[in-house]
């Protein structure tokens, strides 16, 4: 593998550290800041909203560019936007500068992708597409338990600060290995890529992904205050735990790509229906550190599981002509499941308390679990395959 496919995942390590860093800070934001913790979760709403709009946005205004310059600019947007969350005096400024980092996210992870399978040979792509999105889950795995021992010893800003550092180091590497575009990428006529918005099956299986996965965020948005105020963690175990959440997404992400290989729509029965169960159990899961260990390590395993089945529902339906657009659009409906996630965990822990969490996270996902059902009585329209693009 070539070392721009490194490249492309320190962006993504950077990326997805912003994305879920403020889960480990929000009891420090909020102290700081002077607001609830229900409203420093919304950090994370404002966060996925941005992706929601920007992935589909940015990546049709930009389908002409060349494909280098534009991952470079995406990457200095990244880096001011952290900057600014760094020097933000208040909530509202905050908010703003994480909608700003979160227009990249989607962008660079479609036209990453793309790149991607182009510096390789065809029987290479799928490892090159998966080596990419490895920054990804490296990010829940070392970046995020790093940016919270960072903010407990330094302060929430400093984290920020950190992550902004990060950007910089992935803009020198990408500069110095991602090759020069040879000319302007050929792409679909604009109204070939619209075509896909048609197509009913796709917002179906855009719908099971804004469902399936807004009940992890339902509960996980809330992980810090759960094992600091439920499981009573000091915040050396705290940043532990997020560490094995992280170990779990990396084994989810595998398993759930055997999984769809073995056939897709069985594959999203299985993983989301799990995912349920899972989120349920939350309720009797925090009452012990042991327990809540265990129990995060599954929970980031089941949820990852479904990543992959849930993208190649949607490029499938989409077919080949409205990959790029499909791709993005699924990307923004993670996020917007994370939103969803976010805002009704904390409805959740304003009205009822922690302990509900899990309830209402499972009540989501099975609306997720509903729509599989609904799209396996439809006729299909899978098109033809393109290389799939897991992650979000």
């Amino acid at each position: 593998m070539p070392l721009s496919l490194l490249a492309l995942a320190a962006g993504a390590f950077g990326i997805g550290t912003t994305e879920f860093i403020i889960m480990g800070l929000l009891t420090q934001v909020s102290s700081d800041l002077g607001i609830s913790i229900p409203r420093a979760g919304t950090l994370i709403s404002g966060y996925a909203v941005g992706v929601a709009v920007g992935a589909p946005v940015l990546t049709l205004l930009t389908r002409h560019w060349p494909r280098k310059r534009l991952l470079l600019g995406l990457m200095l947007i990244f880096i001011a936007g952290n900057l600014a969350a760094v020097i933000a005096p208040n909530y509202l400024s905050l908010m703003a500068a994480r909608v700003l980092t979160s227009l990249t996210h989607g962008t660079f992870f479609g036209v990453g992708a793309v790149v991607a399978t182009g510096l390789v040979p065809a029987e290479k792509k799928a490892s090159a597409i998966a080596l990419m999105f490895s920054g990804l889950t490296l990010a829940t795995l070392l970046g995020v338990p790093a940016g919270a021992w960072i903010g407990q010893h330094f302060g929430w800003r400093m984290a920020f600060a950190a992550v902004a550092a990060i950007g910089v180091v992935a803009f020198a590497i990408l500069v110095a290995f991602v090759p020069r575009d040879q000319g302007r990428p050929v792409v679909p006529p604009l109204q070939q890529e619209l075509a896909v918005l048609r197509n009913p099956q796709v917002w179906l299986g855009l719908g099971i992904t804004v469902f399936g996965f807004a009940g992890v965020f339902a509960l996980y948005t809330y992980i810090e205050p759960l094992l600091t105020q439920i499981t009573h963690m000091d915040g050396s175990l705290v940043a532990l735990t997020l560490l094995l959440f992280g170990a779990g997404l990396a084994a989810g992400n595998l398993l759930g790509g055997k999984l769809a290989d073995r056939g897709v729509m069985r594959a999203l029965v299985l993983s989301i229906a799990t995912l349920a169960v899972v989120l349920a159990a939350g309720r009797w899961a925090f009452g012990h550190s042991a327990v809540a260990m265990v129990y995060v390590v599954l929970l980031g395993t089941v949820a990852f599981a479904t990543v992959a089945p849930m993208q190649m529902r949607v490029l499938q339906q989409a077919g080949a002509q409205g990959a790029n657009l499909a791709s993005s659009l699924n990307i923004a409906a993670f996020n917007l499941g994370n939103a969803l996630g976010a805002w009704v965990g904390g409805l959740v822990l304003s009205g009822i308390g922690l302990l509900s969490l899990g309830w209402s996270a499972a009540a989501l996902t099975v609306v997720g679990l509903l729509l599989v059902g609904w799209s396996q009585r439809l006729p299909s329209t899978a098109g033809a395959m393109p290389v799939a693009v897991v992650g979000h």
